[in-house]
């Protein structure tokens, strides 16, 4: 019953016409809540198919540790943000390497925000797929996305991909360069004009009507919602 109940809703999502879906992936590199979304996120692909148009927005998480502090989760420091990525993992099943607050914690997230931003120039499926390998080097591998190093590799790595006709050297020019730190910019004007302050946030518009989904959801909660619409 419950896999027949699974194809009725994939069957509906599939019905829906191509790109009349509008999703706005408010994200940062460094949300810990985001990488255990991933899975939820491409059950949607796989029940939606088409019809979701995804936009990525750079929240800039962690400006610096000078400056950060989450009065809920009570962290200031990065020795305290390796608890909640562990309270994060255990509670959606998702293996998330904390141990980077330890042994080589970033310094701030918006090096990444801007290299995403920085794909994103280039097309939107090099954006998805560069901030994808940013999570998973860094939740899964424990590197250090601050790092310019980092960013760089992971942009040599996009070009394996001959279908994304990446351009590394053009990354690089966005990325050192006003193109990228100005893309990011205006992500940040947004995420303060919607009242954005937790991520992953979602906002689902379709046939006219808007809904904001603020925090992690499960795909069931959110395939709901869409058939609905």
């Amino acid at each position: 019953m419950e896999q027949a109940a699974a194809k009725e809703n994939n069957l509906s999502g599939k019905n829906k016409q191509a790109g009349s879906i509008d999703i706005t992936y408010y994200t940062d590199p460094l949300c810990c809540w985001s990488w255990a979304f991933e899975n939820e996120r491409q059950k949607l692909h796989a029940a939606f198919d088409d019809a979701i148009t995804w936009r990525y927005c750079m929240g800039g998480l962690l400006p610096s540790w000078s400056n950060y502090h989450d009065a809920i989760n009570s962290v200031s420091k990065p020795l305290q943000m390796g608890p909640m990525w562990m309270h994060a993992a255990a509670v959606t099943n998702t293996f998330i390497s904390h141990d980077i607050w330890v042994k080589d914690p970033p310094a701030s997230s918006y090096p990444a925000c801007i290299a995403v931003k920085s794909a994103g120039l280039q097309s939107r499926a090099a954006e998805e797929k560069y901030l994808f390998l940013l999570r998973q080097v860094c939740m899964m591998h424990g590197k250090n996305i601050a790092k310019a190093e980092v960013l760089l590799e992971l942009a040599d790595e996009l070009t394996n991909d001959k279908k994304m006709h990446f351009d590394v050297t053009l990354f690089k020019k966005h990325l050192f360069g006003d193109e990228g730190k100005e893309a990011f910019k205006k992500d940040l004007q947004e995420v303060k004009y919607r009242g954005i302050n937790r991520f992953p946030s979602l906002l689902i518009k379709h046939a006219n009507k808007a809904k904001l989904l603020t925090g992690y959801h499960p795909f069931e909660s959110i395939n709901k919602i869409l058939n609905d619409f």
